[in-house]
C-alpha cells in the first residue's frame, strides 16, 4: 500500500494549506510540542480527504486518509499524543499539552466519521455550507456560532426548573397559602372601583348633566365604596407583599446555605474543574436574583394572572361581544412571548457564563495582587478584565436587541386593542346596545387588563434570568461527590494509627497515577515518601486523607476500610501540614483553633509553644489577638508554617501528614520548624514528603516511589547500601548541593578580593 506524503512550503499569511477552502476544514487542533517534547507552534487540520500538519520548519505535510487508518489518542505525565496508525504501524505522531485535549478528542471523533464515509463508499453530500472549525458541524446561514458546540457547552435552561424550588418552599407552604389568599383578596378589591363607575356614570353624572336631581346619599355611598375598596386593596397589598418578601428571603437563604453546604461536601476533583469566581457568582449573585424574583416578580406574575382571569370574567358578565373584541390581541401577544422566551433563555445562560468569566478575573487577580505588582502586570490584568467585560457587554447587547423590539411591540398591540374597543363600543352605544357607563367601565377594566398583559410580557425576561440562575445552582446541588458517605458507617472508632494500603490504583481522567501500590504502616511509625516529581507521592497522601477515593484496591485504618467511616469522623484523626500553609482572615488564635473551635486560650498557647510559635506571636501588636490578614499575608512564610503546625498539634491527630513542610523556607527557619515538627511527630503515625532527603533521616522507613509504584522500602542506611533508586536520588541531590555550595563560596571569595581601581591601566614594576 502506497502512502502519499506531500511537503509544501510554509504559508506565512494563512493557517490553511494553499488552495484549500475554509469550508473543507472539518476539525483543527493546535500542536504545541515537537517530537522531542519541547514547546513549538503547529496546526493539525482534518479535511474530507487528508490530515494536514503545519510546522514552521517543515511547512505543510499532507497525510491522505484511507479507510483502514486509525487515529489513536493517549496521554501520560502532562503530555498527550495522537498517532496516525495504519496496518503497517504508526505513520505519524504529534504531541501536545493536555490543555488541548478537548479539541483533540473532537478531532478524533470527526476522524472516525470521515473514515466511516470512506469505508461506506457513499461519498459526501454536496453542500456548500460553512462548517465549524471545532466540531465540523454545518453553520447556519449568516451565523458564525456553531449550534452543536453551543448545545454541548451548555443546555439552555427550561423555565420548569423553577418548579424545583418547591423543595425549599415547602417548609413555608402555609405562609405561601396565606400570601396567595391575600393576593386574591387584594386583586378582587382593586377590581371593585371600575365596576362602581357604571352606576356613577349612568345614574349620577349623565342624569345630573341633563338637569335631573340626584340622591346625595347614593352618591356618598358610591364614593365611600370607591374609598373603602382603595383602602382595603392597600392594606391587603401591604400584608401580602410583606409576608411573601419574608418568605422569599428565607427560601433564598435556605437555597444559598444548602448549595454551600453541598459544595463543601464535594470531593476535590470537582473544585479542580471549576473556577473560584464562577462558584462565588453562583452561590452569591444567582441566589440574590432568585430572591428578587420570588419576592417581586413571582408575586407580580401571580397578581397578573389573577387580575387577567377575574377581569375576563367581569368583562364577559357585562358584555360578551365587547369582551371578545378586547381579547383579540391576546393570541398574537402569547405567540410573541413564546418566541422571545426561546431566544432569551439561551441568551441569559450565556450572560451567566460570561459574567462568571468577569468574576474569575477578579478572583484570580485580587488574591494574587502581590504577584501582579511584583511582575508589573497591572496593565495585563486590566486588559484581561476589559476583554471579559467587553464580552459580557456584547452578549448583553444581543439580548437587549431582542428585548428592545419585543416590549414596544406588545405596547403597540395593546394600544391598537384599546382603539378597537373604543370604536366597537361607540358603535354599540350608537345602536343602543350598551350605555356610556358600561363603556367607561370597560375602558377602565381594559386599561388594567392590558397593563397586566404588558407586565406579564416583561416578566418573561426576569423569569428566564431566574431559570438560568436556578439551573446553575441546581448544577451544584445535583452533583454527586466522588467521595460518598457510607450507608452504614462505623461509629466512634478507637484509632491507633495503623494504615494498610492493599493493591490500590488511581486514575485521574484517563491517566493512571497510582498502579498496584501496597504498603503497611504500623501505628506510631514515621514513613518518608521520596521520589521524582510526578511519581505519585502527593496523590498517595490525598488518597490516605480521602480527598479522592481509590479506583481499585482499598485503604484500611486499623483494619477497617476507610470508606466505612463518615468522612468527617475519619479526617478528624488526620493532621495535615502543607508546603504552602493557608491561613484564614482572622486572629492568630482563631487560626490555631480552626480544627478545634472550642479550644481554651491555655490549649492554644500550649500548642503554639510546642510549635515554637509562642515567642514571635507575643511580638505581634496584639499577640494572639492580632489579625493575620488575607491568607496570612501579614506573616512570613516560616511564621505561617509554625501556626499551621500549632493548628495540627491542637487537634492531637493519630495520623500526621507532612507535605513538603520545610521546602519553602530558609535554613534558619527550617531549623525552627524542624524543632516544632519533632514535637509534632511524637507518638503519631507520620507520613512525610520532603525534597531534601536529609530531613527524612529520622524516618523509620523510607518509601521510594516511581511512576505511581513503590520500588524500594527500608531505612536510610539499607537503601544507601543497595545503591538503587534511593541511592541515585541521594547522590544526585548531594552533587547538586555541593555545586551550589561551591558556587556560593566562589561568590563570597570574589566579593572579598580587592577590586582594581577604575583608573588603573597597567602594573608598575
Amino acid at each position: 500500500m502506497t502512502h502519499n506524503l506531500a511537503v509544501m512550503q510554509p504559508s506565512p499569511t494563512s493557517l490553511l494549506p494553499p488552495d484549500l477552502p475554509t469550508e473543507d476544514v472539518v476539525a483543527r487542533l493546535t500542536i504545541d510540542l515537537n517530537a522531542q517534547g519541547r514547546f513549538d507552534e503547529g496546526q493539525l487540520l482534518l479535511t474530507r480527504s487528508a490530515l494536514w500538519y503545519y510546522n514552521r520548519d517543515a511547512g505543510w505535510q499532507r497525510h491522505d486518509l484511507e479507510p483502514d487508518l486509525q487515529l489513536l489518542h493517549t496521554d501520560q505525565a502532562g503530555v498527550a499524543t495522537l498517532d496516525l496508525a495504519g496496518p503497517e504501524g504508526v505513520r505519524a505522531r504529534w504531541r501536545f499539552t493536555l490543555a488541548h485535549t478537548a479539541a483533540a478528542l473532537r478531532l478524533q471523533r470527526q476522524f472516525v466519521s470521515v473514515t466511516q464515509v470512506l469505508r461506506s463508499g457513499d461519498g459526501w453530500a454536496d453542500d456548500a455550507q460553512t462548517r465549524c472549525p471545532t466540531c465540523g458541524a454545518a453553520l447556519p446561514p449568516d451565523s458564525d456560532e456553531c449550534e452543536a458546540c453551543e448545545r454541548q457547552l451548555s443546555q439552555p435552561p427550561s423555565t420548569w426548573v423553577l418548579l424545583r424550588l418547591w423543595r425549599f418552599a415547602r417548609p413555608y407552604r402555609w405562609q405561601l397559602l396565606a400570601g396567595f389568599l391575600l393576593t386574591l383578596a387584594s386583586t378582587a378589591a382593586t377590581l371593585v372601583p371600575p365596576y362602581l363607575t357604571i352606576p356613577l356614570m349612568d345614574d349620577v353624572l349623565i342624569p345630573f348633566q341633563n338637569g335631573q336631581q340626584i340622591d346625595a346619599s347614593y352618591v356618598m355611598l358610591l364614593l365611600g365604596g370607591l374609598l373603602g375598596a382603595g383602602l382595603l386593596a392597600w392594606g391587603l397589598g401591604w400584608a401580602r407583599t410583606w409576608l411573601l418578601a419574608l418568605v422569599s428571603e428565607r427560601i433564598a437563604a435556605d437555597l444559598r446555605t444548602s448549595a454551600f453546604e453541598h459544595l463543601l461536601g464535594l470531593s476535590l476533583d470537582y473544585f479542580g474543574a471549576k473556577r473560584t469566581g464562577d462558584l462565588i457568582a453562583r452561590i452569591g449573585s444567582e441566589t440574590d436574583r432568585l430572591s428578587v424574583f420570588l419576592s417581586l416578580h413571582a408575586l407580580d406574575f401571580a397578581t397578573d394572572v389573577l387580575m387577567l382571569g377575574m377581569t375576563t370574567v367581569i368583562l364577559f358578565s357585562i358584555n360578551p361581544w365587547l369582551a371578545l373584541v378586547t381579547l383579540l390581541p391576546l393570541p398574537l401577544i402569547a405567540w410573541m412571548i413564546h418566541l422571545v422566551r426561546d431566544r432569551l433563555r439561551t441568551g441569559f445562560e450565556k450572560i451567566d457564563r460570561v459574567w462568571g468569566d468577569v468574576t474569575n478575573v477578579l478572583a484570580d487577580t485580587i488574591p494574587g495582587i502581590r504577584v501582579v505588582k511584583a511582575f508589573a502586570q497591572e496593565r495585563r490584568e486590566a486588559t484581561r478584565f476589559r476583554e471579559a467585560n467587553q464580552l459580557n457587554l456584547a452578549v448583553n447587547d444581543r439580548i437587549n436587541k431582542t428585548w428592545s423590539l419585543f416590549t414596544p411591540t406588545v405596547t403597540l398591540l395593546t394600544d391598537v386593542g384599546l382603539l378597537v374597543v373604543w370604536a366597537f363600543g361607540i358603535w354599540q352605544i350608537s345602536k343602543g346596545d350598551i350605555t356610556v357607563g358600561v363603556l367607561t367601565a370597560f375602558i377602565a377594566y381594559i386599561g388594567r387588563f392590558y397593563g397586566r398583559l404588558d407586565s406579564m410580557s416583561r416578566i418573561v425576561s426576569v423569569t428566564q434570568k431566574a431559570a438560568a440562575g436556578a439551573k446553575r445552582i441546581f448544577d451544584i446541588l445535583d452533583h454527586v461527590s466522588n467521595v460518598p458517605e457510607p450507608t452504614d458507617p462505623v461509629r466512634d472508632p478507637v484509632v491507633r494509627g495503623g494504615v494498610t494500603i492493599e493493591n490500590i490504583a488511581f486514575r485521574y481522567g484517563n491517566r493512571a497515577i497510582i498502579k498496584g501500590l501496597s504498603l503497611d504502616i504500623r501505628p506510631g511509625e514515621m514513613i518518608g515518601l521520596v521520589g521524582h516529581s510526578g511519581s505519585g507521592k502527593s496523590t498517595l497522601v490525598n488518597l490516605i486523607c480521602r480527598f479522592y477515593d481509590v479506583t481499585d484496591g482499598r485503604i484500611l485504618l486499623d483494619g477497617t476500610d476507610v470508606r466505612r467511616f463518615r468522612v468527617a469522623d475519619y479526617r478528624q484523626h488526620i493532621g495535615l501540614v502543607l508546603q504552602e500553609p493557608f491561613l484564614f482572615f482572622g486572629t492568630v488564635a482563631e487560626n490555631i483553633a480552626y480544627g478545634k473551635p472550642g479550644a481554651t486560650r491555655e490549649e492554644i498557647v500550649a500548642a503554639a509553644r510546642a510549635a515554637h510559635a509562642h515567642d514571635f506571636i507575643l511580638r505581634l501588636p496584639q499577640g494572639y489577638d492580632s489579625l493575620v490578614g488575607e491568607r496570612g499575608q501579614g506573616l512570613s512564610g516560616g511564621e505561617r508554617q509554625r501556626i499551621s503546625i500549632a493548628r495540627a498539634l491542637l487537634i492531637d491527630p493519630k495520623i500526621l501528614i507532612l507535605d513538603e513542610a520545610t521546602s519553602a523556607v530558609d535554613t534558619e527557619t527550617e531549623k525552627e520548624i524542624q524543632k516544632a515538627l519533632d514535637n509534632l511527630v511524637q507518638g503519631r503515625t507520620t507520613i512525610a514528603i520532603a525534597h531534601r532527603l536529609s530531613t527524612l533521616r529520622k524516618a523509620d522507613r523510607l518509601v521510594v516511589m516511581d511512576r505511581g509504584e513503590v520500588v524500594e522500602v527500608g531505612p536510610h542506611e539499607d537503601l544507601m547500601a543497595r545503591q538503587g533508586h534511593y541511592w541515585r536520588l541521594y547522590e544526585a541531590q548531594a552533587r547538586h548541593a555541593a555545586a551550589e555550595d561551591a558556587e556560593h563560596d566562589a561568590n563570597v571569595l570574589a566579593h572579598r578580593l580587592p577590586q582594581p581601581s577604575a583608573h588603573t591601566t597597567g602594573v608598575s614594576a
